[in-house]
């Protein structure tokens, strides 16, 4: 008798460790689960921003089982999504639609906390900005722009964004190669409006995303001088770099998912996979050509390593620049 119950309690205990050997193997049935509810995306950004999260969450949406909900939170070049963001539990149900903007944000001192608030889950695309100017202008590249520029004898209107946003960073840093930062005026007029603004002649020059200018190039309403990265831009044919044009800059926006810092990694796995599998549809692939954006997907651990180079990038650009607080 107390044979056998020595034997029920040795097979007990070797059932319970296996499993809580399986239990930590799979993380808690929570995790295991995930999503068991739907997942907030907070978007910082209106345009071409937008967009492209409202195509990621509803393909992440299917790939989950459960909705992602894309939430605009505008404002403070990304300071406000973020703060709320960092501000939420670490447990997946509340993720950021990131970009650069956490670099800028921070060491402009619009944000009390940097990038190591927050834990990567993947990068899902890369936009480069173009500068475009009004036709009537009869510039037909950056050269022209200076000579014009200088001789013009009084600043030019350049539109943006909002100040301290990615448009207004690389709207200074590309004026200040070509020697004509101290002849230009920003003027804020919001997401989306640089073709209007620029029809309408209240702006001589706007630096924003291709996508917002596809149609006016080809109806001849408007020219895009340059691209700011050292890649092509597909979406308009032709189009050279600053670099290819004798400026030396390199400045591209790439587009991600982040959670706040302390997010179980079995979740960042799961959303990342999910993100993986929602750039490689074909619907994401037609969108990047229509929109004008490059599907560039980057796992968590290789896309945390990109973050950390490019916050020491901004971080030395802002303060060369002028723009640290």
């Amino acid at each position: 008798m107390l044979n056998r119950l020595r034997r029920g309690i040795g097979a007990a205990l070797v059932v319970g460790a296996s499993v809580a050997a399986g239990t930590l193997a799979m993380g808690s049935p929570a995790r295991a689960d995930y999503p068991e509810k739907p997942v907030e995306m907070t978007v910082l950004f209106g345009g071409t921003a937008n967009t492209i999260a409202q195509l990621l969450t509803e393909l992440m949406s299917e790939e989950l089982g459960n909705p992602v909900v894309p939430v605009s939170r505008p404002g403070g070049g990304g300071a406000i999504g973020y703060a709320h963001v960092q501000s939420t539990r670490p447990d997946g149900y509340n993720i950021v639609w990131n970009s650069n903007s956490i670099n800028t944000a921070h060491h402009l001192g619009n944000l009390p906390f940097g990038y190591d608030a927050f834990t990567p889950i993947a990068r899902v695309s890369v936009e480069v900005p173009v500068l475009a100017v009004n036709k009537d202008k009869g510039w037909e590249n950056l050269d022209d722009m200076v000579a014009a520029v200088k001789e013009r004898g009084k600043p030019i209107n350049v539109g943006i964004s909002g100040k301290g946003s990615f448009t207004h960073l690389t709207s200074v840093a590309l004026f200040d190669a070509m020697g004509i930062a101290d002849k230009v005026n920003y003027i804020s007029y919001g997401d989306g409006k640089a073709p209007v603004e620029l029809l309408a002649g209240r702006i001589d020059a706007a630096i924003q995303w291709p996508g917002q200018f596809v149609s006016y190039v080809e109806s001849g309403d408007v020219v895009v001088l340059a691209s700011t990265g050292s890649e092509k831009v597909e979406v308009i044919p032709g189009l050279k770099t600053a670099q290819e044009q004798g400026y030396d800059i390199d400045i591209a926006m790439w587009r991600g998912l982040a959670a706040p810092k302390g997010t179980p990694p079995a979740v960042v796995e799961k959303l990342e996979a999910a993100a993986q599998a929602a750039v490689k549809t074909e619907a994401f692939q037609k969108a990047s050509q229509t929109i004008g954006f490059k599907p560039a997907f980057l796992g968590n651990q290789e896309f945390g390593e990109l973050i950390a180079h490019d916050d020491a990038f901004y971080a030395d650009l802002l303060e060369k620049l002028g723009m640290t607080k």
